[in-house]
Parts: C-alpha cells; sequence; structure tokens
C-alpha cells in the first residue's frame, strides 16, 4: 500500500511540473539542465533542449531531445508537449535572446530565467519570469576603473539625491573605490534612513555621513561645504516628474535650478575639484518646464566655469530613461498587469531611450573623470523604445495576452510630454571621446553675467509662487523651449 502511495504521489508531483526546455545546448546550459534534474523539488521537468544549430536534429543530450529553431518554428507548444523555455544568463546575446523570445512568446510558451548554476544546486535558487529588464539590458560598460579609482580613493565625496535611483547607484558605485567619505545628501528622511542601512551593512569599511538636507536652503548647504572638505561633488537631486512638474513650475526654479546654483556657487567657493551634474535628454529642445528647468541648470555651471576666480572643474551628463527608476514606466506597467489592468498608455507612436541605472552611473562616473570642465557629456543610449511595443512584450512575459486578457487603453499626451525624446537638438554638433558611448556635446553657452541675473530673477518669483512669470522667464533663459499643450503655450506667442 505505501509503495502505491508512493507511486501515486511521484505521478502527481510530475504531472503538476512544468515541461521545460532549456535554451541552448553548450556548457551553461547543461550544467542548469543537470541541476535542475537534479533537484526533485523544484516545480519544473526538463525534456529537452532547443538550439539553432540545424546539424542537431534529433540528436540527443542528457537522454533528451535536441529541438531545433526552425522545428519550433513549424510546430505548436501542445505538439511539443513544452510547457515554457528556461534561459541562462550567459546563453546569447540581447539581439539574439530578443529573437528567441519572440519566437517563444508568439509560440505562446512562457519564458524563465535560471539563477546561477550553483544556486540552482545550492537551493533550487528562484526560477523566475524573464523580465523585460534582461531584453532590454545591452552589453556590459567597460569603463576604465584604474583612473575611476584614482579620482575616488582617499577623497570625501558628495551625493545630493543619495537616497534617489541615481544617486543611490552613483554611492554604492563610489563606495568600490575606497574614498576616505562619501556623505549622502537628500530631503527624504525614509529613502535615505533605507540607504543607509543598505551601504552601512554591504560596505562596512567605508565611512559614510548622512545628510538630512534641502539643496534649495543655501544657509544648510554651507554649513555642509564647511564641515567638510569635498573633492567630488555629485549632483543627481532633482525634481523629474513631468506633469507635476508643469502644475508647480515654481518648485523646479527653486530645486533644479535655484539648488544647483547652490550648490555650483557653493563648489566652486570651497575649491571643489570637479562637479559633476546629472541632466536629462528632456533638457533637449524642451517642450516641458521639468526639461527647460534642467537646461537652464546646465547653462549656469557652463557658464560658472569660464568665471575667472573658479577652479572647480564643471561636468554635466545627459541621458535618458533608467530602467526600474522610481516612477519609471516600466514599474508601473509591472503593478497594472499585476492588478489585471487595463495598461495606460499615452500614445501608441509614443517612444523613448532607456538604460540600466548601474550603467548610466557608471557612465556617470566615467564622465566625471574624464571631463576637463564645461562639457555636456551625452550618453550613447542604443534604439529608442516603442512603449507600446514595451507594454504588450510585458504582458506576454507575464502568461497572459494583450488586448484578451490585459487590455491596453491610449490617454493622450500629457503636458509637455514629447512623443519622441531627443539626446542632441538639431544644430548641435558632437565630438567623440576615447570611450565609445559617451560625446560631447557642443551646445549654445551663454555669458555668466546673462544667466546670474536671469536665474536671480526667476528665483525672486518662484519665492512668490508666480507660475507664469516663472515659466515667462525660463522661456528667455532657454531661448528653445517651446511649450507643447500646455497653459503655458500662450507665453511662446
Amino acid at each position: 500500500m505505501k509503495e502505491i502511495f508512493q507511486w501515486a504521489k511521484k505521478i502527481q508531483e510530475k504531472l503538476l511540473k512544468k515541461k521545460i526546455l532549456l535554451l541552448g545546448i553548450g556548457e551553461e546550459s547543461v550544467a542548469i539542465a543537470k541541476a535542475v534534474m537534479g533537484n526533485p523539488f523544484l516545480p519544473y521537468e526538463v525534456v529537452g533542449f532547443i538550439t539553432d544549430r540545424k546539424d542537431s536534429r534529433k540528436a540527443k543530450l542528457l537522454g533528451k531531445r535536441i529541438y531545433t529553431r526552425d522545428f519550433l518554428e513549424k510546430n505548436t507548444k501542445e505538439y511539443l508537449g513544452v510547457d515554457g523555455i528556461l534561459i541562462g544568463s550567459n546563453i546569447a546575446s540581447r539581439e539574439e535572446l530578443t529573437e528567441w523570445v519572440n519566437l517563444f512568446l508568439e509560440k505562446d510558451l512562457k519564458v524563465f530565467k535560471s539563477p546561477t548554476v550553483q544556486k540552482l544546486r545550492n537551493d533550487g535558487g528562484n526560477i523566475k519570469n524573464l523580465q523585460i529588464e534582461d531584453l532590454l539590458n545591452r552589453k556590459p560598460i567597460v569603463i576604465e576603473n584604474e583612473e575611476v579609482k584614482k579620482r575616488h580613493y582617499q577623497k570625501t565625496v558628495l551625493v545630493t539625491g543619495g537616497a534617489g535611483s541615481i544617486g543611490s547607484e552613483i554611492v554604492r558605485q563610489v563606495a568600490q573605490f575606497e574614498p576616505s567619505l562619501i556623505v549622502v545628501l537628500d530631503q527624504a528622511e525614509t529613502p535615505l534612513h533605507e540607504i543607509q542601512l543598505e551601504v552601512e551593512e554591504n560596505y562596512p569599511n567605508i565611512r559614510f555621513e548622512f545628510v538630512l538636507a534641502d539643496i534649495t536652503n543655501k544657509e544648510r548647504l554651507e554649513s555642509v561645504f564647511k564641515e567638510y572638505n569635498f573633492f567630488m561633488v555629485y549632483h543627481a537631486a532633482a525634481y523629474k516628474h513631468v506633469p507635476l512638474i508643469e502644475n508647480n513650475p515654481h518648485e523646479a526654479a527653486l530645486v533644479n535650478i535655484q539648488g544647483s546654483k547652490n550648490l555650483a556657487l557653493l563648489s566652486s567657493r570651497f575649491k571643489v575639484n570637479r562637479f559633476v551634474m546629472v541632466s536629462t535628454d528632456k533638457a533637449v529642445n524642451p517642450t516641458n518646464v521639468m526639461g527647460a528647468s534642467k537646461r537652464a541648470a546646465e547653462l549656469f555651471v557652463q557658464a560658472l566655469q569660464n568665471e575667472q576666480d573658479n577652479q572647480t572643474k564643471f561636468i554635466t551628463t545627459r541621458f535618458g530613461n533608467v530602467l526600474g527608476s522610481n516612477g519609471s514606466v516600466i514599474p508601473h506597467f509591472r503593478k497594472q498587469i499585476e492588478k489585471g489592468g487595463p495598461v495606460t498608455i499615452t500614445h501608441p507612436e509614443i517612444t523613448r531611450y532607456f538604460m540600466t541605472i548601474p550603467e548610466a552611473c557608471e557612465l556617470v562616473l566615467q564622465a566625471g573623470t574624464m571631463g576637463k570642465g564645461g562639457e555636456i557629456f551625452v550618453f550613447d543610449m542604443g534604439e529608442p523604445v516603442k512603449i507600446l511595443n514595451l507594454a504588450r512584450r510585458m504582458i506576454k512575459l507575464s502568461g497572459l495576452e494583450p488586448d484578451v486578457d490585459i487590455k491596453i487603453i491610449y490617454t493622450g499626451l500629457r503636458p509637455g510630454e514629447k512623443l519622441y525624446e531627443e539626446l542632441l537638438s538639431d544644430d548641435t554638433k558632437t565630438l567623440p571621446t576615447y570611450h565609445e558611448k559617451i560625446m560631447i556635446s557642443k551646445d549654445s553657452v551663454m555669458l555668466y553675467e546673462e544667466i546670474d541675473e536671469l536665474t536671480s530673477r526667476i528665483y525672486e518669483k518662484a519665492k512668490d509662487r508666480d507660475k507664469v512669470e516663472v515659466v515667462r522667464i525660463l522661456k528667455e533663459i532657454v531661448r528653445e523651449f517651446r511649450s507643447n499643450d500646455s497653459v503655458f503655450e500662450c507665453l511662446d506667442k
């Protein structure tokens, strides 16, 4: 009786297990297959492998059949008797992986991502659904770690916005280069506490200070600069949400412009070696207040570079959207899909550039290292991504069908929103650098006296919360700023 029960249990477990194919027939795929087959607690059964090598037709590996791409293209998943595909982390290039995943999704197969073989062997690891980030990730960035280390080793570094998506990653990366002190500054109490707990645990040999401060408060910032002798300043603090800032332009003037001005002037006064500002592709030909405010900040730090008494090297880095940042489109879509939809998109043709947070921050550190002062460094963001395609793929990767299980709704472009982002304006020239992913944008500059006077005027209007006058002056500073589908369009006439 006991034997019958155990036999029935094994049959039930086998029926409940998802039947999977391993992508590839190389060493990693074989090792993953062995680890899965050797772990009876995993809810997966390896039934074969799939490859694009045509000479593998009808061959076997580990006693399991090898299928070819053309066989899958000609047959259904029901014919194969397969539920999904398991993919290792180093099986294929991003381009090859994208092609394979398109085919798997077309065949209604689930796509899973394997952890390392070691994790599979030790504790079963976590085999998860493949995420959209896995398809958008690009080739690893190669940075000159020795040069970057020289700039940070045993130096005191300030990171503003240090509790945010970009700022916190800059903190993590700088910590690897053994600075003498990292001062993490942010005005958000809870996120600052969270990054404190994280980095103090992960980098026990690095000294940190966590400063709760608002960059619009110049006296508070001055006390921070007096207390610490900063060698490098990374300025990542900013307001970034386009619709919110369009409704609150005075806040953009206070934080993105005056806050940046405060930090830049203090960096120059206290003879900081390098000031590296994080900007955005929305600063190019801006159609919204947020982008225009960031362009104004760019213009100010560039103008300050050329002041006679300045010894600080002011460097600006400009890039597009980062994957997984707070409030960005991918986490937003993921939440909508988890709730059963609908997924909301502003326009069917809207596109955006994407980059991973670590990749963006690596390039920020590299640009900060190579800069001689006054440059705007623009990053190679790859090809733009159509947001509709992104949403449809995320739905399918979740095992659901777009427009059937999850509806997609178009809500219309929001005030100030562009269909297409630009990294360079039409008349801007670029210069190459020794790093293939980084270019120098030769944008127009302003005289310091002019930008100083204009930013002082906009600051006074911002303190009065005079929205219209704030935007009017902003359009004086950023002459190419043309409002799009916004109440401020009347100021362009």
